[in-house]
């Protein structure tokens, strides 16, 4: 049976999903915003895959942008319910369940509030465990399908006349940058829905279970609170399977906000043996020990964290800040179709200047 949403369940959404958002992921109190909207309105209902009939479709909710950045964004609840609304109308059909791109601040919460209202399930599969730049990552292997999807978005700045709504219709690859541009015109950040896929498609390509790891890591970082950073710390590192992989003070942040509406850039962590980059795009997609050797890159999760145990997104930190990176290598996190596709590598290694498939696919 699948499990109501209440709100106990919101905090743990969200501690959970601050941890895998990876640096980006949105934001804390948006992501409660939505929750608590969510389970006041209606019961949002979890359910896992085998819940659902093989034909049943389900879409993905999203938000779109890096809302880290100094931009004038504004997002509410109702555009994710109107996103989800204008693509069962382009559908022409009901959808039976929500899946989300990927975990985050607020991400983990993005299908709730739909669920709530239109009483369609939120789907515990995720296009991908962790936090991630483009929408390509979490597209459970539509990234270079030729297959035309129909995907939404709705939002935007009320006051400076930036609301949006717009349906495209089209390959991924060619509809996701217009959503990325909807985005950038909205003020940095947009809510969407997309990709309207049979669930048997979902079963085999998406992380499944995504949902119950951010809930389940929120749970043990509720309950670590009470005795302090390094009961929290210790916490997320048992319940993740991840280890602390450096630690030391920020030397050097050169991150900026591009037109693509992304932040991009490097943070320079300790001094001399004990350094290390690590790589920014929107997320930490990178670490390099201080001979520049690669110790970590996405899709593991690499996560900061203050001495409190706080996930820290890349617009939080700060010259002099003491943190931790929390590193969970893939390999013991289930991975989405997308996250394996080598075509969903090449946009980002172009913009960051590094290479990723070479780690991401080894």
């Amino acid at each position: 049976m699948g499990r109501i949403l209440t709100e106990k369940d919101v905090e743990a959404a969200v501690k959970g999903g601050s941890v895998y958002a990876a640096g980006g992921g949105g934001w804390a109190d948006h992501g409660r915003t939505l929750g608590y909207a969510a389970v006041s309105v209606g019961k949002p209902e979890l359910v896992s895959v085998d819940e659902l009939d093989g034909d049943d479709w389900v879409a993905t909710a999203a938000a779109i942008g890096a809302p880290a950045s100094t931009t004038p964004w504004e997002m509410q609840g109702i555009d994710y319910v109107k996103a989800v609304s204008l693509l069962q109308d382009a559908l022409g059909e009901k959808l039976s369940a929500l899946m989300i791109g990927q975990n985050g601040k607020s991400s983990t919460l993005n299908g709730w509030l739909p669920s709530a209202i239109l009483g369609i399930k939120v789907l515990d599969a995720v296009g991908d465990v962790r936090a991630h730049p483009t929408g390509d990552m979490g597209s459970i292997g539509m990234a270079g399908s030729p297959l035309p999807m129909i995907q939404t978005a709705v939002g935007g700045n009320r006051d400076e006349n930036r609301y949006i709504e717009l349906v495209v219709k089209g390959a991924t690859a060619r509809v996701s940058p217009v959503l990325r541009a909807a985005a950038d015109q909205s003020g940095g950040f947009i809510a969407s829905c997309r990709n309207p896929l049979r669930a048997s498609y979902v079963r085999r390509h998406a992380a499944l279970g995504g949902i119950s790891l951010a809930l389940d890591l929120g749970e043990a970082i509720l309950a670590a609170e009470k005795r302090g950073g390094t009961a929290v710390i210790d916490a997320i590192v048992k319940a993740t399977g991840g280890t602390i992989l450096t630690q030391g003070r920020v030397q050097a942040k050169d991150v900026i906000y591009t037109q693509e509406a992304f932040d991009i850039g490097t943070v320079t962590l300790g001094m001399g043996t004990r350094a290390a980059t690590l790589h920014v795009m929107n997320e930490y997609m990178a670490v390099d020990d201080a001979d520049g050797r690669r110790v970590a890159t996405f899709p593991d999760v690499i996560t900061t964290l203050d001495a409190e145990g706080q996930p820290l997104s890349v617009g939080e930190l700060r010259e002099g800040m003491d943190i931790f990176v929390l590193h969970v290598p893939k390999s013991i996190i289930p991975l989405s179709a997308s996250v394996l596709d080598p075509t969903v590598y090449p946009f980002v290694e172009d913009r960051m200047g590094i290479d990723l498939k070479t780690y991401a696919l080894g």
